[in-house]
């Protein structure tokens, strides 16, 4: 079951400069893992060693982030958008 994993700037030179890949997985947890078997690297910038998603990066399902769902545990479905936003810093004061 296919989705549609949107990459921000900051990975796309893991997925070869894509703004969006495919993904597979019944739960993000699984989608992550997936990702990471096509592009190394990705999981160790989305999780920490201990398999957490970092604070500062945000996954979204159809627009809903999922720490408010069950987090690495959301179930995933063909046909949903995926959005991993790290959060950002910096500019002038």
């Amino acid at each position: 079951m296919p989705v549609e994993v949107r990459v921000p700037s900051v990975l796309r030179a893991l997925v070869a400069g894509a703004r969006m890949v495919e993904g597979r997985g019944a739960t993000v947890s699984q989608l992550i893992d997936d990702l990471e078997r096509r592009y190394p690297g990705m999981r160790g910038r989305l999780l920490s060693a201990s398999g957490e998603l970092y604070q500062f990066v945000n996954i979204y399902i159809n627009d809903e982030d999922i720490r408010f769902l069950r987090q690495l545990e959301t179930p995933v479905a063909e046909g949903d958008v995926i959005s991993i936003l790290p959060a950002l810093a910096g500019g002038q004061p």
